[in-house]
């Protein structure tokens, strides 16, 4: 069995390259743009502004949540999805400083 393309780096660097790979679909950036305008959606609401089937929305959604860049949170029938605050902190801070790049005040 091979070296995984993983090994050898630091569990940061390996987190943030995971969330940023699932940043890197372009529903999941409209999903994720959704949530910003809209927070605590539900997948129906979601639905509509993507042309994709419900379960294709829910496979992206999973996808998410998995990176932890949103949450569900249970109500009644329906999750009602919102950004989780705590990772975008950390992605954040990642590229704005291990990368380097100003930061905006």
């Amino acid at each position: 069995m091979g070296i995984t393309k993983t090994f050898g780096f630091a569990f940061k660097i390996n987190e943030m390259a995971d969330i940023l790979k699932a940043l890197g679909n372009p529903a999941r950036l409209k999903i994720i743009q959704f949530l910003m305008a809209t927070p605590s959606s539900v997948c129906g609401d979601i639905i509509e502004v993507l042309p994709l089937a419900q379960s294709t929305v829910s496979k992206h959604l999973s996808e998410l949540k998995r990176v932890k860049l949103i949450k569900g949170k249970v109500k009644g029938n329906n999750i009602s999805y919102s950004l989780n605050e705590k990772t975008w902190e950390k992605v954040k801070d990642f590229v704005l400083t291990e990368i380097n790049l100003p930061r905006e005040n």
